[in-house]
């Protein structure tokens, strides 16, 4: 256990050093900066050669892709990529550190990545135990000791019994104050009274003021207690289907109940979704515990997968209802 556990500051900056500078330097530096001050540091201890340096950083560079090693969508692995380097400076300055609302696919690969290090501590808040959209506060176990305050919510009311507005609406309505998508956690929809929104705590009396309306219906904004945050367990149903491949537009049709054909245009049109990643291709496989979302049909999420003596699939499917 203790050999897969990495150290910031000897994993990232020292490790890779050890070629340039002598043991007693490493053990006695163990908070050196990745990988912007690096260099700097490297150059106060025994003023290595400017190529000297740049193999150093190169070295810690190639720490992170270890790290990173596994996340395959490119735009996730970015996004993990910059919650690591939030990460390395709060450990390294024992400070607390907090990400934006990250999505369920960059929340769990951040979570795997951070498990790995010995030297950080994090936690995930997003209101309540099925919140998706989550906020990651990051920093050295020594200090991060209790959940940091980093979310607040609101309740959305007004008078929507005859016109009942969908979670797009509200989002396009908070949205359209001005606010970015990554500063709005969950949308928890009540019908007719309105809904309940996660945000950041500092655009909690921004949003009083500037949200008057959804779509038609004139709506008050008032703060309430993440304890009074209404949600329900999600409701589903399951059924299995044999299908000669694991193919998403295979399953999803039959998971979704709509023709194969009318999938794949929703596929070239982007309006498919893997673990909240749009794909294009309708060859695309699914594994067991996916999560395939359509726009406007719901989601959809693969449970057991068995091989039939027929050699095709007997794949159980879990609709959200």
């Amino acid at each position: 256990m203790a050999a897969a556990t990495t150290s910031f500051g000897t994993a990232w900056c020292l490790r890779r050093a050890t070629h340039a500078f002598a043991l007693s330097h490493l053990r006695t530096n163990v908070n050196l900066s990745f990988p912007s001050t690096l260099t700097s540091h490297l150059l106060s201890l025994s003023t290595p050669s400017d190529s000297s340096a740049s193999q150093a950083v190169q070295a810690s560079k190639g720490e992170v892709d270890v790290l990173l090693k596994g996340v395959g969508e490119k735009s996730v692995a970015n996004e993990v990529k910059h919650v690591l380097e939030m990460a390395r400076r709060a450990s390294l300055k024992r400070e607390i550190l907090h990400t934006k609302f990250l999505t369920p696919p960059v929340l769990e690969e951040s979570m795997q990545v951070l498990e790995k290090l010995a030297d950080v501590k994090a936690l995930v808040q997003g209101g309540y135990p099925q919140a998706e959209r989550c906020r990651i506060s990051v920093g050295h176990p020594d200090e991060l000791t209790s959940d940091p305050d980093v979310i607040s919510a609101l309740s959305i009311t007004g008078n929507f019994q005859f016109e009942p507005c969908s979670h797009g609406d509200f989002l396009g309505s908070i949205l359209g104050t001005g606010i970015s998508r990554e500063k709005l956690g969950d949308i928890i929809l009540q019908g007719e009274q309105g809904a309940q929104i996660i945000v950041v705590p500092e655009l909690v009396e921004f949003l009083m003021t500037a949200l008057d309306k959804v779509r038609n219906v004139p709506v008050t904004c008032t703060k309430i207690p993440l304890i009074s945050l209404d949600y329900e367990s999600p409701r589903t149903k399951s059924f299995k289907t044999i299908e000669a491949s694991l193919r998403v537009d295979a399953v999803a049709s039959a998971g979704f109940k709509i023709s194969r054909s009318k999938l794949v245009d929703m596929i070239s049109n982007g309006d498919v979704r893997i673990n909240w990643i749009p794909i294009t291709t309708k060859g695309t496989t699914i594994k067991s515990g996916d999560l395939v979302s359509v726009s406007g049909m719901g989601r959809l999420k693969i449970g057991e997968v068995n091989t039939t003596k027929k050699g095709k699939f007997a794949v159980e499917l879990i609709r959200y209802l």
